[in-house]
Formats: structure tokens, C-alpha cells, sequence
């Protein structure tokens, strides 16, 4: 395993972040697909055993329940401080809304039911799950700051925004003397590249890691159409919501994957994550069997040509807007979407 800082942080984290959104009781959330603890653990051990120290997990993943097994997994595989664990949090709810919480107040209850489901004192990097359109962003960079300088996150960052939000936010807290954003969660892949006409070299320029999910694209570029469709390929409606409509044009690059990985000699999970390390600081990639691991971790060794990757990138063409992203506006944001924190079902306004 190689590591890396995570951008203005001093987090040093592995170039492979596991994503534990596949971990936690699937009777108890939104996904059908989800692993129980046993499998959880095999995985984790084997991810610990593979140079893997970098966790990513949210309290919308089954209820908490996938914040609960990496805590047990970790508590019993590793030190606390030789890992980096990130976790999320949601907008507030309608109702909370409605009793006049505060953004303050939303973001330090929900870190603390995050915490608790953790069993730890801290996270390393706290992560804004979603655009909030219901709560100031000066609120939500208030309510940031407070957790920071408690000692309850040491970073924190964000996900499924534009570039001039992130802009915004990092400006108000520069202005403010607030932490600061340093890390971003987009959606980003070899068959969906949208984050390259601004996010990208914004980070770039202003040195804000990028730690992409859906690095697979909902494992479609590491298997052939068609071939060994998982639990998850066959009934996880929202991947298929942000992959169905494109599917024709991006066949053409998950062919070429296929033919470069039967030319290395390797799988196409290594070749696919082999071009995106090169884009990005640490993917988020996540492993339901044990070979999705093994085979995210093998990537970090893996050079392509110049050739190759320019054979990989001429087929792209632009896509809409997919997923939470779609939804980043006041209008809409967020009306397809019902999580659940354990306690309740939330659907964001």
C-alpha cells in the first residue's frame, strides 16, 4: 500500500479508502444488498492486513448499524491511532425544521449518536453529507467549527457539491477563521468524468484531497455487462437510476477496460482504479467480498501508459447530471431520498 497526505490536512491516509456503505443490517435500512457483521469483519481484517487506514462510513448507512460494525471490527484489529475514520452527516429534517433546531445544534446531535455508534471519542475527518438547502451554509460552518475546536472532529469535509459551493463555504470560513473544508466526496469514475470541468482543478489549485465514491460505478466498470451480476447489480435501484440512462456509451469504455485487464494480465477493478489514482487522493471503494479488497488494493502498484489512458478517455462523452447531484438545487434537493439514523426515517426537505 502506498499512502498520502489528505490535502491541507496532516491526515496521512492509504491511496485506497475502504467505503463501508455495503457494511450494517439490511433489515434496518435502505439497502438490500448489505453484509452482516461476520462477512463485515473478514473484510476490515483483511483490508487492515493489506495497508488499508482509511474508513469511510455515514449514519444514513442501515441505521447506523455500519457506523456499529466498523467500530467492533476496528476495536478488536486495530489501535484507534493508526487508522483515519471518516463518517457523515444528513441535512436537518423537516422536523427539526419545524422545532427550530439549529444547523448548530443538528450537526453536533448528529455527531454525537455517530460517535456513539463508532464508541469513539473523535473522527478523524467529519463529512457534510449533502447540500443543505434548508440551513445557512453560515450555520452549518459555524456548527463545523464548534465540533473541531470540541475536539470531536479533528478535519472535516464534503460531498455531492459543486465547485462554487465548496468555493463558498471554504471563503466564508477563511473570512470567519473557521476550519476549512479539506477534503471532497464526489461522484467521479472512468464513466462519469463531470467533475473534471470545475471540481477538479479547483482542488487541485487550492490543494483539497479528492476522495471520489462510486469509484466503480456501482461495480460495472469491474465486471463485463452481463457477467457475475452481484446481489447489488440486480436490485440496487439507485445505481441504476444514475447509470441505466448511459449505459450504451459507457459499454464502450467497460470494453476497453476488459481488453486492457486481459492485456495486463490483472482484473478490471485494476485497471479502472489504476487510471483514477492518477486523478485523485484516495478513492472510496467498496468491498462486499473479500477480492474486491484484494483487488482495489493490487491498483495502487499498477502503470498504465500514456496510450492506454488516452485509449480509456477518447470514448467519454458528456453526461447529465446523476444521483444526489441532480437533486443539488432549492427547488428538489434531496426528494428522492429517505434515510434512516436508527431512531427515525428522514426525508430530506
Amino acid at each position: 500500500m502506498k499512502y498520502t497526505k489528505l490535502g491541507n490536512s496532516d491526515l496521512n491516509v492509504s491511496r485506497i479508502c475502504m467505503g463501508c456503505m455495503g457494511f450494517g443490517d439490511s433489515a434496518r435500512g435502505q439497502h438490500s444488498w448489505t453484509i452482516d457483521e461476520e462477512h463485515t469483519r473478514e473484510i476490515i481484517k483483511r483490508g487492515l492486513d493489506l495497508g488499508v487506514n482509511f474508513y469511510d462510513t455515514a449514519i444514513a448507512y442501515q441505521s447506523g448499524t455500519s457506523e456499529q460494525y466498523l467500530d467492533r471490527a476496528l476495536r478488536d484489529f486495530a489501535k484507534r491511532d493508526e487508522v483515519v475514520v471518516a463518517t457523515k452527516f444528513l441535512p436537518r429534517t423537516p422536523d427539526e425544521i419545524e422545532k427550530d433546531i439549529s444547523g448548530q445544534q443538528h450537526i453536533e446531535n448528529m455527531l454525537n449518536t455517530s460517535l456513539s455508534n463508532l464508541g469513539m471519542d473523535y473522527v478523524d475527518l467529519y463529512i457534510y453529507h449533502m447540500w443543505d438547502w434548508q440551513t445557512p451554509i453560515e450555520d452549518i460552518m459555524d456548527g463545523l467549527n464548534r465540533i473541531v475546536k470540541a475536539g470531536k472532529a479533528r478535519y472535516i469535509g464534503i460531498s455531492n457539491c459543486f465547485a462554487w459551493q465548496l468555493a463558498k463555504a471554504n471563503a466564508f470560513a477563511e473570512k470567519e477563521g473557521f476550519a476549512k473544508f479539506v477534503s471532497v466526496q464526489g461522484h467521479y469514475n472512468l464513466i462519469f468524468r463531470e467533475e473534471e470541468r470545475e471540481m477538479v482543478p479547483f482542488c487541485e489549485e487550492e490543494n483539497i484531497a479528492l476522495t471520489p465514491y462510486s469509484a466503480l460505478a456501482s461495480g460495472r466498470l469491474s465486471r463485463k455487462p452481463g457477467v457475475d451480476n452481484t446481489k447489488r447489480a440486480l436490485e440496487d435501484a439507485y445505481a441504476k437510476f444514475k447509470y441505466d440512462a448511459t449505459a450504451e456509451q459507457d459499454n464502450i469504455i467497460i470494453a476497453r477496460v476488459a481488453e486492457l485487464a486481459e492485456k495486463h494480465g490483472v482484473t478490471m477493478t485494476e485497471i479502472s482504479l489504476a487510471w483514477l489514482l492518477t486523478k485523485v487522493t484516495s478513492p472510496v471503494v467498496g468491498a462486499t467480498k473479500l477480492h474486491h479488497i484484494e483487488g482495489a488494493a493490487k491498483s495502487v502498484d499498477l502503470e498504465l501508459t500514456d496510450e492506454e489512458f488516452a485509449y480509456l478517455e477518447e470514448p467519454y462523452v458528456p453526461h447529465p447530471l446523476a444521483g444526489v447531484m441532480a437533486q443539488n438545487k432549492p427547488s428538489d434537493a434531496g426528494k428522492k431520498h429517505v434515510w434512516s439514523t436508527g431512531d427515525q426515517k428522514i426525508k430530506n426537505v
